[in-house]
């Protein structure tokens, strides 16, 4: 089952802003195509003229989505790792550097927001029929990749190993999207993979 995200709250925000969080919910909560403008004027609570003076097409108001998904998405995978990281110990960080991802995978897939990868759910509805979208979820997919990285002991020699373990919580993310036992079966296989892929990093950096 599909958990809900609740209504975000838009008291005293700028017309812009309500559009824009408007539309971060509806489009992540029910698929893009499904959302049509006029529900998200009503819900802003703007006229058309608003709407469109700030977004002047529907994938203009896609692409600013997909922009403010990604810097909430990663501002708050930088911290989590961080967070997770901190916590560890020196033998830790070095015998299980790759454990920060599988706690914040599963802070994500406990939240009640959770409803898959915005990115894959948005290009599986469009394909490269909006250009703008492939070039976003790229460069989303790149910095995920990146604060992986950051956590691997031979940054020389990290950025395949974080590549292949962004695949991983990429797979995870989608397997738990239907909710349920899905979420713990994920996670499993995850920290296996993080798990095999610590053995390789470690192999490597002993060659």
């Amino acid at each position: 089952m599909v958990k809900k995200q609740t209504a975000p709250d838009l008291s005293g925000l700028p017309a812009k802003e309500r559009i824009l969080r408007t539309a971060q919910h509806l489009f992540y909560q029910n698929g893009v195509r499904a959302i049509g403008v006029d529900r998200i004027i009503a819900e802003a609570r703007v006229t058309k003229v608003t709407l469109y003076r700030h977004f002047p097409s529907k994938d203009d108001l896609i692409e600013a989505f997909l922009e403010r998904r990604h810097q909430i998405w990663i501002d708050w995978f930088k911290d989590a790792i961080a967070k997770a990281a901190s916590e560890q110990t020196a033998d830790q960080r070095r015998r299980a550097p790759l454990d920060p991802v599988l706690s914040a995978a599963g802070e994500l897939l406990a939240a009640t927001t959770f409803r898959g990868c915005a990115f894959a759910n948005t290009i599986a509805e469009f394909g490269g029929s909006i250009p703008c979208i492939l070039g976003i979820a790229a460069q989303h997919k790149q910095d995920v990749c990146a604060v992986i990285a950051g956590l691997l002991p031979s940054r020389k020699k990290a950025d395949d190993i974080a590549w292949a373990a962004t695949l991983a919580l990429d797979g995870a993310i989608v397997n738990a999207q239907t909710g349920g036992q899905s979420v713990a079966t994920a996670l499993k296989g995850l920290k296996l993979l993080l798990a095999a892929l610590t053995v390789q990093d470690n192999a490597r950096r002993r060659q």
